[in-house]
């Protein structure tokens, strides 16, 4: 477990450890919950997706690409749970392929007009 006051700013790190130089990392989707087996009843999205959904989320730059940072602002659940856990997804791209998941940032999805 990791202490902290409410409204402390947290960083986060995640590194990839490969021999592959050629491979980056990208934080895709990141979401907070009180209790650590249920990720879909009661959470918080700090990012999902590549698309920031917390105003206190911030990706902090490192010239290491198998390297992921981040920070937010710690908060709580209705102040009745003691603990939040996180769980966060992030996806393993090829340094110079522009066209994957890693490069294209937020991906939010556009309902399509079925007219008329």
């Amino acid at each position: 477990p990791y202490y902290v006051d409410l409204n402390q700013d947290l960083f986060l790190e995640a590194s990839l450890h490969s021999s592959d130089r050629n491979l980056i990392l990208f934080v895709d989707t990141c979401v907070a919950s009180p209790d650590p087996s249920n990720f879909k009843a009661l959470t918080y999205e700090l990012i999902r997706s590549g698309c920031v959904k917390d105003p206190t989320y911030i990706t902090i730059n490192s010239s290491y690409k198998d390297v992921a940072r981040f920070s937010f602002n710690a908060f709580s659940f209705i102040h009745r749970y003691p603990s939040v856990y996180l769980q966060c997804e992030l996806v393993v791209c090829m340094k110079n392929d522009y066209s994957s998941r890693c490069y294209r940032g937020c991906a939010s999805r556009f309902k399509r007009d079925v007219g008329s």
